[in-house]
């Protein structure tokens, strides 16, 4: 089930400051031993002034991460399948953005594991632009035979348009990289057999060779993602400020530095911190991979805020519990 929008406390003009914290949460041992050395302040002063909502937790097949279907309802996106590529169609004006289903084309890094094939965080590939223009040229003849055209974005995105992607479903990179990749594979035929071709043209193309030379991993696949058909650009704008900057580091597992980076974020939160103090609305959402704890303006009694100024609450107890 989709985690649903929250009903606040505001003004009639519905004027509200919604931070969302991108992997702010997480239950690894070593992350809440870390979130117990860290001091932040700014966080904690807006717990103490926030209300928490119920928990919402998204089954562990869900395709998209908790902050994808929050940012995906904030544009007025199906929250289950946001069709995210076929936005990008449209704000830069592709020919067909409107009338075909579109998909990210992420070139990628399978490695090959004893029990498993596993995904890299294309981030650490250090593909450069014309590496990434000189593999999307050879690709396209092959996509193009199967009704599939290719347009270049950026060295790490890709976008794709044609009938073979009605209907598809596609998950996130972010459910799948550093798992293996076989119960997220995209349920065509088409697609697979598709997959195959360019890992063997891509074991022998020349960029291949080159990266090599240079000691970075191979571009051995692509991944498939944000999927879908969108005849119109929504209407909604996202009202929603989204601080993301503890993201690479939890989906690597390096928690000393997701630790660390807390401290500059937290200091970004001085802003609605001081939003609130001034009697603005504002809502603050921290996500795990699948959880979002949301915290709203409540109207608190002397006594319970006496309470939460002699007793206050560590982060630790709250980020280290998803």
């Amino acid at each position: 089930m989709p985690l649903e929008p929250s009903a606040y406390l505001a003004p009639r003009d519905n004027t509200v400051m919604h931070v969302l914290i991108p992997y702010a949460l997480s239950d690894d041992p070593l992350a809440r031993d870390l979130l117990r050395t860290l001091q932040l302040p700014q966080l904690q002063g807006l717990l103490q002034k926030l209300g928490p909502e119920p928990v919402q937790t998204l089954p562990q097949d869900s395709h998209v991460s908790a902050h994808e279907q929050l940012q995906a309802q904030a544009r007025g996106l199906d929250p289950l399948a946001p069709p995210w590529a076929a936005l990008r169609a449209h704000e830069l004006g592709l020919p067909g953005a409107g009338a075909q289903a579109w998909a990210f084309v992420i070139p990628s890094h399978w490695e090959l594991g004893q029990a498993r094939v596993s995904l890299r965080d294309p981030q650490t590939l250090d593909l450069r632009a014309d590496e990434s223009r000189a593999l999307l040229a050879a690709m396209s003849p092959f996509f193009a035979e199967d009704g599939l055209s290719l347009h270049y974005d950026q060295p790490l995105r890709w976008l794709v348009s044609g009938a073979p992607l009605d209907g598809l479903t596609t998950a996130s990179l972010e459910r799948v990289i550093g798992r293996d990749v076989g119960p997220w594979l995209p349920r065509s035929p088409l697609l697979r057999r598709l997959q195959n071709e360019m890992q063997m043209l891509l074991y022998t193309h020349a960029v291949t060779e080159l990266r090599a030379e240079r000691g970075v991993p191979a571009v051995n696949s692509f991944w498939l993602s944000g999927s879908g058909a969108l005849p119109t650009m929504p209407t909604a704008r996202p009202a929603v400020r989204v601080l993301d900057a503890l993201a690479p580091h939890a989906l690597r597992g390096d928690w000393a530095t997701w630790s660390r980076a807390w401290h500059a974020l937290d200091a970004q939160l001085a802003e609605a911190h001081a939003a609130l103090d001034a009697g603005q609305p504002v809502m603050l959402t921290l996500c795990s991979e699948l959880t979002a704890r949301r915290y709203t303006p409540v109207r608190r009694g002397a006594w319970s805020r006496l309470v939460g100024r002699l007793r206050p609450q560590h982060p630790s107890d709250i980020l280290g519990t998803p």
